[in-house]
């Protein structure tokens, strides 16, 4: 692909191109951490969906770039996603030229592949009057370098479950193992009455990321009751993949969770923490709400192609409930077996 707009040739990306890309994702404040080249070995690998990278150069320079997936399901869709299994992508670019190459790019691609829409899951509005839905909130909180003023900042009744958390015997590290961290969250997303993804997954992001991802864990007596694996991405925090067991609530032990990891933030010197998104009504939405954090609207976005509707594969769905509730009640070992093929399609 090498197509022309304004000037800016856009390219497909290529193996020696990497380090130029990721360059500009550092440097770009439009970019995040799902803009990084890494997640298309992850999710190829992980998934098998092809990957689009697209980036928009003039002069030599890069100055905007478009991470695509082809996701094709017989169950739910066919569609061109930037980006799936992140809560993040569309264009991120320097100039306004720029993007309205690589999103026409875009466009004549996903006709080529005879898709049924391109999904943009834009941080901000793209601004090009396309369908949208709201259904998704983030959490982006700036946090104080000292872990004691951030802690004073909480409410009391946060302060206290903390505290609470510390009497019942929790303890907190750092781990790189992810066998138990996949174990926690495989039980909280079957609770929740959803697929889980592949193992193999969770062990492909820590090792395409490195330190970049990290798990955090919450044990009492020995054994790992809460988890989370979050991502560090220039001076932010990503808190991302997680969860707890039954046990945890009683123990007090999500909020331990989230304050451990505030402090872990402040260590790895970041100053804001990005707590991922959130269904808007939803239990996540609600806990992180309680911690005084504020939503904010992401704006994801569709251009229909071969379709008429915006798609609508979210739990909401009422006519996914049935399948919800059945979901919920299979053995955890179960799920984990049948989960991850349809965890394929759901990104």
């Amino acid at each position: 692909m090498a197509d022309s707009t304004a000037g800016w040739c856009v390219k497909a990306l290529t193996a020696n191109d990497e380090s130029r890309w990721d360059d500009f994702v550092l440097s770009a404040a439009s970019a995040t951490f799902f803009h990084l080249s890494g997640w298309r070995n992850v999710i190829h690998r992980a998934y098998g969906h092809a990957s689009h990278y697209l980036y928009a150069e003039r002069d030599g320079a890069i100055g905007g770039v478009l991470p695509l997936f082809h996701v094709r399901s017989r169950l739910f869709s066919n569609a061109l996603v930037s980006t799936p299994f992140c809560s993040y992508g569309g264009v991120a670019a320097i100039a306004g030229d720029a993007a309205d190459a690589l999103v026409a790019a875009a466009e004549r691609l996903a006709r080529e592949l005879r898709v049924d829409y391109l999904e943009m899951r834009n941080i901000d509005s793209g601004g090009r009057g396309w369908p949208s839905k709201d259904l998704y909130v983030t959490f982006r909180v700036p946090i104080d370098p000292d872990p004691d003023a951030n802690f004073k900042a909480l409410s009391g009744k946060r302060r206290n479950m903390v505290r609470r958390g510390r009497r019942n015997g929790l303890s907190a590290d750092v781990h790189p193992e992810v066998d138990g961290h996949y174990s926690v969250y495989a039980e909280m997303v079957r609770n929740l009455g959803t697929p889980v993804y592949p193992r193999r997954y969770f062990r492909l992001l820590k090792d395409e990321f490195g330190d970049d991802c990290e798990i955090l864990r919450i044990r009492h007596d020995g054994q790992v009751v809460s988890s989370m694996m979050s991502f560090f991405f220039r001076d932010e925090m990503l808190v991302y993949y997680g969860g707890g067991t039954k046990a945890a609530r009683d123990l007090a032990a999500n909020d331990y969770l989230y304050w451990n990891l505030m402090a872990r933030a402040c260590e790895r010197g970041a100053r804001l923490i990005d707590f991922g998104r959130s269904k808007r009504e939803s239990g996540s939405c609600r806990f992180k709400e309680l911690w005084g954090w504020e939503p904010c609207q992401l704006h994801y976005e569709y251009r229909l192609i071969n379709t008429a509707e915006v798609p609508n594969l979210s739990p909401t769905n009422p006519k996914y409930r049935p399948l919800i509730n059945a979901w919920k009640r299979l053995p955890v070992p179960l799920t984990r077996l049948i989960g991850p093929p349809l965890a394929r399609n759901l990104g």
